[in-house]
């Protein structure tokens, strides 16, 4: 892990989350999207946001057209809002997965990754997700994340990124990457954790019971 949240201050940090607007977490996905990128932070944020709406943050699930896509095996999975419709975003989230090759040369989704930067304070990304990121400019001379088989990647498609090799995720301030697919998870606590405190993440960790040491 490599957490420097300090470094950036961002209207959506828990100090500036009042009652008179709820923040909005949105994450993206998409046909080809690796399930566990999106089902995994979706599980720790959704259940975070239903079970303790006094903090004042919700999520949803966004997708280009509002559908539902299917994901890289197969499962289909549902979206709240467009990209079109969604509310004015705090957070926005974007996983990987083989989904993410064609974006990587696909104009119109760069513009709107680039146009988020600009209104969202803080962007996060899991497994290739941060490849898209890289490819929309987003990463130069940033601190970065990404699947293990994709750090190579990374690297070529912005060479000014200071690949991080060993961390489950990376808190670069207002931008967030994670390492593959279950290291999204890791990352949706740290969310927690930074928005709504340290004792919260603890507690949304222990009530989806989940305990990183390997079985194997």
């Amino acid at each position: 892990m490599h957490a420097n949240p300090s470094s950036t201050t961002l209207p959506s940090d828990r100090d500036e989350a009042g009652p008179s607007r709820r923040r909005q977490i949105g994450l993206l996905v998409f046909d080809g999207v690796e399930e566990l990128d999106a089902v995994g932070p979706w599980e720790v944020l959704s259940h975070w946001t239903r079970e303790h709406p006094e903090d004042g943050w919700d999520a949803f699930c966004i997708s280009d057209h509002g559908g539902p896509v299917v994901g890289a095996k197969s499962l289909m999975l549902g979206a709240h809002h467009s990209t079109k419709t969604a509310p004015p975003l705090d957070v926005l989230i974007h996983p990987g997965g083989p989904g993410t090759r064609p974006m990587l040369d696909a104009p119109e989704h760069l513009d709107w990754v680039r146009d988020a930067r600009r209104h969202v304070p803080l962007m996060a990304s899991v497994c290739t997700g941060s490849l898209v990121y890289a490819a929309a400019g987003l990463l130069t001379g940033r601190r970065a994340t990404t699947h293990w088989a994709s750090l190579n990647h990374l690297a070529e498609l912005d060479p000014t990124v200071i690949t991080d090799v060993r961390s489950r995720f990376v808190d670069d301030g207002d931008l967030i990457t994670s390492a593959g697919v279950s290291a999204g998870i890791d990352m949706a606590l740290h969310l927690v954790a930074r928005l709504a405190g340290p004792d919260r993440a603890r507690e949304v960790r222990r009530d989806i019971q989940y305990d990183p040491l390997p079985p194997t």
